[in-house]
This record gives C-alpha cells, sequence and structure tokens, in this order.
C-alpha cells in the first residue's frame, strides 16, 4: 500500500517558492503569499513530554483483548478501529445545511472560520464504519488540510479553493477530493437539499477512495498522537482553573455558538443559530468532554475575504474541561505533525477521555471569548 513520503519541515519550507510560482494562472498570491514555515524540529516528544505521558497513561485499566486506547478520545476502541487512519471530513456548517448526518461519531471536531463569516467543520472520524451517509462534505481551506495531517488522517473535501491546491498535491497528503475523476465513487448527492448543500460520503464510499488512490490504512510508523489522555481512576479537574459553565468563542458571528456545561453527564451541550446542534442521523444534540480554543494569527488572501490563517506560529488559548477554563498555549513542532498544547507552567496539558471540539479563533477576535 501506498504512503506518501514525509518530507523535512525545512524541505517544505524550500518547495514553497516554487509551489507559488506555479499557481499563478490561478490567483495572484503577490501581496499574500502562502504561510511558509521556518526551520522546525521533529514532532517528537521531550524526556518531559514522555514522562507525563507515562503518568497520564500508566494507570488506565488492562484492556481486553482486542482493544486498544483511541488517540483521538483515550477511551477503549476495537483494535480494528484504533490502529485505521482516521478521515477528516469537511463538513458543511450554513444554516441551510444544518443539520449535519454523522457527525456525533467523529472523535475530534474543529471549527474555524472561512470566508464570509461564516464557520467550517472538519470532524475526525475513526468509528464510521457503519455510516451510510456522511456530511453534507464542503471545499478544502488550506489550514484545514494541517489540522488534518496532525491526526495523520486521510482527508475528504469536496473541491478546495486555489490557496489550497499546492498543498493538496504534497507528497504528505492523501487526500480524497469531490472534484476528481474518481469523485463519483466517493461522494453522492441527495435530493432533499440544493447543491452544494447535499454532497455526502460513507464508509464505503471513503474506502473505495482509499483503495483508487493505494493509500496505507495504516498510521505512520512514527506517529504519536499530541493529546494526552488521564487514567480511568483520576480525571482532570482544573481545581485552579476559572468557572466555565458557559463557553462563547469570539469572533463566531454567523452561527453565534456556545457550550453549555452539563452537570449532570460531564459533558459540554452545544449550541448554534439559537438551538441545540443537532445530528441528523440521531435527532440528538452534539455534546464533547473536552473544548480548545486556539488563538491563531490570520490575514485576508485577496479581496474575496479568503483566510491565510497561521498553523504554525505559537499562540494561546483556553483549554475547558468539567467546568473549569485553564490558559494554555500551543506549539506545531512540524507544520505537517500534531498541534501541542501546554498549561501555564510549561507542561503538557492531560485531557479527559472523551470527544474534543477545537474551535480556531482569529487572535483579533480573542477578546471577545466569554466564558462564564
Amino acid at each position: 500500500m501506498k504512503r506518501k513520503s514525509h518530507w523535512k519541515g525545512l524541505l517544505f519550507a524550500g518547495c514553497m517558492a516554487v509551489l507559488i510560482a506555479g499557481c499563478g494562472k490561478k490567483a495572484d498570491t503577490t501581496d499574500q503569499p502562502l504561510p511558509t514555515p521556518e526551520a522546525t524540529v521533529e514532532a517528537t516528544p521531550t524526556p518531559e513530554e514522555e514522562s507525563i505521558q507515562e503518568s497520564a497513561q500508566g494507570e488506565k485499566k488492562e484492556l481486553p483483548e482486542g482493544m486498544v486506547r483511541s488517540y483521538l478520545t483515550g477511551e477503549p476502541v476495537p483494535e480494528a478501529v484504533g490502529k485505521r487512519r482516521p478521515a477528516a471530513i469537511m463538513l458543511n456548517n450554513i444554516k441551510a445545511a444544518c443539520p449535519q448526518f454523522g457527525i456525533s461519531h467523529a472523535g475530534v471536531i474543529y471549527e474555524a472560520p472561512v470566508e464570509g463569516g461564516i464557520t467550517r467543520l472538519m470532524g475526525i472520524f475513526e468509528d464510521y464504519d457503519n455510516l451510510k451517509k456522511i456530511g453534507s462534505v464542503r471545499s478544502c481551506r488550506d489550514y484545514f488540510i494541517f489540522y488534518a495531517s496532525g491526526f495523520d488522517a486521510i482527508y475528504c473535501h469536496y473541491g478546495q479553493s486555489v490557496y489550497a491546491v499546492p498543498y493538496l498535491e504534497e507528497p504528505e497528503v492523501d487526500n480524497l477530493s469531490g472534484l476528481e475523476g474518481y469523485g463519483s465513487q466517493v461522494y453522492y448527492r441527495t435530493s432533499d437539499r440544493k447543491p452544494p448543500h447535499n454532497a455526502y460520503t460513507s464508509f464505503e464510499g471513503i474506502q473505495k477512495g482509499i483503495e483508487i488512490n493505494n493509500y496505507s490504512q495504516e498510521y505512520a510508523p512514527n506517529y504519536q498522537s499530541s493529546y494526552l489522555f488521564a487514567d480511568d481512576q483520576h480525571p482532570v479537574t482544573l481545581e485552579d482553573g476559572i468557572t466555565a459553565n458557559k463557553v462563547t468563542p469570539g469572533g463566531y458571528q454567523y452561527n453565534t455558538p456556545w457550550f453549555s456545561y452539563n452537570r449532570e453527564t460531564g459533558l459540554y451541550d452545544r449550541f448554534q443559530f439559537g438551538e441545540s446542534q443537532i445530528d441528523e442521523e440521531t435527532g440528538t444534540g452534539l455534546s464533547v468532554k473536552n473544548i480548545i480554543l486556539q488563538n491563531s494569527g490570520w490575514k485576508k488572501y485577496d479581496e474575496n475575504g479568503y483566510l491565510n490563517i497561521d498553523v504554525n506560529t505559537s499562540g494561546t488559548g483556553t483549554y475547558i474541561t468539567g467546568g473549569k477554563a485553564i490558559a494554555i498555549t500551543w506549539d506545531k513542532k512540524d507544520p505537517w505533525g500534531p498541534t501541542y498544547y501546554y498549561d501555564s507552567n510549561g507542561n503538557q496539558i492531560v485531557m479527559n477521555q472523551g470527544k474534543t471540539w477545537v474551535c480556531i479563533i482569529l487572535d483579533t477576535s480573542a477578546d471577545n471569548t466569554v466564558i462564564e
């Protein structure tokens, strides 16, 4: 099975000038160049991080035969699921496309602004074998490619912005595009919604696309998730954190989402457009155990409003779980590798087992985030 080889960060930076020149016929990026990371280090854990990982995961109960810990949630999952590369699927999030179908199966959900003030979602799915409908699926923006790469995921999208094209062509990226010749074997359209809000995929379709492209479904040999999860007996309580019963991400003005802490379940229920955000498959609301607010620098690519969100330069943020919140910083050691999160003492954070929602916040809107 083919795996696209992993280049070093320096080689990536050196090649970007060539890629930019090759894109001149599609869009003028002279004033807003594609983000080119400076010299980076390999995304391998430091001895301190390895020690934290051992202490965080060392007391987990021994699992039954055939079960492993999920890279995405830290929870027990069948080995066939936990050792298979996940699918990172771009999900439509405008009101006409809601509710999404199958979104509750994602172990991690990314939300980030796109042009026009709307947000787009990307679900990281590992346990989706029985899903015949996932979506609706929308187009790629370049920064989502790097978020997906941090999970060694196969990136699924229906179309892309011109600024994403050079990155999709990189050997580090295994992607399934609805606009390629094989697209109709991976995606299909329904009659209940108008285009472009009616494109969906399925487990069978994604497997067909993987087969056509000869992608490996095994994690890279050196892959190590940046998520460290608490053991079964000692959940994270963030005793020194501030109260976080309601979380309203800054700058999300179109869908105006918020998260409300449910003390009975210990989860954060998700709301947007003034109501509970549900999965169309089940009709039930979405809930997550962890929330990460990741403040990021940005520029505009052009007058059309396409965003150039910085995925590499370290920034600030907030980690939220169990009704509490703490300030964090984030860092991406390798442009294609995972994002790491640290507390105020510089230690990698340990998260509670369960699903995580990552909100990418434009740094100019960070002060508009409300935690109460």
